[in-house]
């Protein structure tokens, strides 16, 4: 078990993360014809608006969340007089608001590509198999937070502190610091960490488009005029 524990939360995050940078590089130079989000809009719209702002709200509320949840040093929010036990209630409402959204238009997505005929015909295997996949991983992130109701200590919520923040500082004893968590954080992390493995070869890949776009904000006007 201690070889397993090891595998999955001190080598394969590593592992996640070459198949993410380099994957998604290697798909941007052999296939850029399918570097999109594959959007369906002309298909049929019907719910497709509402499901995916609320989808796309929620997953960013998540992501930066757990980015800025995990990644800051626990010696920070004790400098600023924050107790592990108001940050972890901190965390299980947003994190439940953002993971409610998130899955409501994820819902609403998943019910217009599954049931629709068009749709469906033109949604590749790997995007359906990746929805349920991020289906998969919301409820057991939402279903933490009634674990973590039972322990408000925030003692687990400074367990995953240390072993992300160990991960990213490329410490060899991250693993350790999760080997007694409870089943259910180790599955949702289990689950999150091969999004990123699964990233490249999914449509996930237009979010680098995103990020590459945030320049066109500072971007002077473009003036269109009639003849």
């Amino acid at each position: 078990m201690n070889l397993l524990n090891q595998f999955l939360y001190g080598i394969y995050p590593y592992i996640a993360l070459v198949v993410f940078l380099f994957g998604s590089l290697a798909r941007f130079e052999r296939e850029q014809y399918g570097w999109k989000s594959d959007s369906s809009q002309l298909l049929h719209r019907g719910n497709l608006r509402v499901g995916s702002i609320l989808f796309h709200v929620g997953i960013i509320g998540l992501f930066f969340g757990h980015l800025v949840g995990l990644l800051t040093p626990v010696a920070v929010w004790d400098a600023l007089g924050v107790s592990h036990g108001f940050k972890q209630g901190v965390a299980m409402a947003a994190g439940g608001l953002m993971g409610t959204m998130c899955l409501s238009g994820l819902l609403i997505l998943l019910h217009r590509r599954f049931t629709n005929a068009r749709v469906s015909a033109v949604t590749r295997t790997g995007d359906k198999v990746l929805l349920l996949w991020i289906l998969v991983t919301l409820l057991l992130g939402l279903s933490t937070i009634f674990e973590s109701s039972r322990h408000m200590d925030g003692h687990m919520m400074v367990q995953l502190m240390t072993w992300a923040q160990h991960i990213v500082t490329l410490r060899g004893d991250a693993a350790s610091y999760i080997a007694g968590a409870p089943l259910l954080f180790k599955a949702h992390l289990f689950m999150g960490i091969s999004l990123f493995a699964i990233f490249p070869f999914t449509r996930l890949v237009h979010v680098w488009s995103g990020f590459a776009s945030v320049g066109y904000l500072g971007r002077a006007w473009q003036l269109v005029r009639s003849r």
